[in-house]
């Protein structure tokens, strides 16, 4: 967990979003000025999902967040995907007609706030309520040190993903959210209003995790 959720967070493609905006919207066919404007839309989005996220986050639980946002995100990335495809071809080369700019932007700014609202925001408080206090603070060590290296890696890999796969850079991403969301359903139990002290009891209860926990290693207190 302390490692593959902060891989996923980077590989559901946020950081391509939040780096290289103007030059994305650019390459896309938006003139200078209107990348700015998507840009700050889409930057606009990401302050509105972290505030809905706060309101919903302890009604609705982890696991459905992270379901609906990762759903909503593999959407978003397979339309604006095809948007370009069908506009651009694999050349890459051309204006991008107003209709076509708006449904990129909109499906964008529904890929963002689907971001926000689960791998965002989740990415980073489900690691904080699912380890044991006696190594909660090495885990939350490699949780962002694993975060930090494949923010360097994607803003590093980028540009040229973007010159080689064009298009397909928005299925590439696409294909890890399906890998995420399956991660999500399989492996993650809920961890809403349960304990530090007894998330081992959700570990012994799930059904892939508890042939790794023992009996022995239940020690809560009965109330």
């Amino acid at each position: 967990m302390a490692v593959l959720i902060p891989f996923f967070q980077q590989f559901s493609g946020i950081n391509v979003i939040n780096f290289y905006a103007p030059v994305l919207f650019e390459t896309l066919g938006f003139k200078g000025d209107a990348s700015l404007v998507s840009s700050v839309m889409t930057g606009g989005v990401l302050v509105l999902g972290s505030l809905v996220t706060m309101l919903i986050v302890d009604r609705l639980g982890r696991r459905k967040l992270f379901l609906q946002g990762g759903a909503q995100m593999l959407v978003s990335q397979l339309a604006v995907g095809t948007l370009i495809a069908a506009r651009f071809g694999t050349s890459g080369v051309g204006e991008m007609p107003k209709g076509y700019a708006a449904a990129v932007v909109l499906f964008i700014c529904l890929y963002v706030a689907g971001f926000v609202w689960s791998w965002g925001a989740l990415g980073w408080l489900v690691p904080s309520e699912i380890f044991p206090l006696e190594i909660r603070s090495a885990a939350q060590s490699i949780n962002v040190s694993v975060n930090m290296l494949f923010t360097f890696v994607i803003a590093q890999a980028f540009l040229t993903m973007l010159c080689h796969m064009k298009f397909g850079l928005f299925y590439f991403f696409a294909g890890w959210g399906v890998v995420m969301t399956v991660f999500v359903a399989l492996f993650l139990p809920e961890t809403k209003n349960v304990p530090i002290e007894e998330m081992v009891l959700v570990w012994k209860g799930h059904w892939f995790w508890r042939r790794f926990v023992g009996d022995d290693d239940i020690h809560v207190q009965e109330p």
